[in-house]
């Protein structure tokens, strides 16, 4: 487990993040309200060249973001108020992600193994008030992702 101090280390990992990305990625962000997964969210798009703070997408569900903007098309999606995991498909994520990064909160309202080549980033609040992160990698990412 790494520890992220504050906020701003939280944003500083999705910065550093956004230098692995790429289209077709999937990047899964779990954890409880509050841990830090819009600011990880809000890193790694102001890395990719979004200017302003990205707002959380909780009630648009999905928020596209396109170039000039960012360097490519990114979809930042919340499906916290997803309750069924058929509803997900009326997304069409799996038809945008051929050109596409998608940032997923909330990965596990779409049911176990829904994206099983996605970079898993959870997220806790620890007793001391910091973020603990853990990361799952893929195979698809092992190529890139610094042992």
């Amino acid at each position: 487990m790494r520890t992220l101090a504050d906020a701003q280390a939280t944003e500083a990992f999705g910065a550093w993040l956004a230098t692995l990305v790429r289209p077709g990625d999937v990047v899964t962000l779990e954890g409880t309200l509050g841990a830090g997964k819009t600011s990880i969210a809000r890193g790694l798009l102001a890395a990719l060249g979004l200017p302003g703070e990205a707002p959380s997408p909780s009630f648009a569900i999905v928020q596209p973001y396109e170039p000039p903007e960012v360097r490519f098309p990114v979809l930042h999606v919340d499906l916290y108020r997803i309750d069924d995991p058929a509803e997900i498909d009326e997304l069409a994520l799996d038809d945008s992600r051929y050109d596409s990064l998608l940032l997923v909160e909330w990965p596990e309202r779409a049911g176990p193994g829904y994206w099983p080549d996605a970079l898993r980033l959870g997220l806790t609040i620890e007793p001391d008030g910091t973020r603990g992160l853990t990361v799952g990698v893929p195979e698809a990412w092992e190529t890139r992702w610094p042992t």
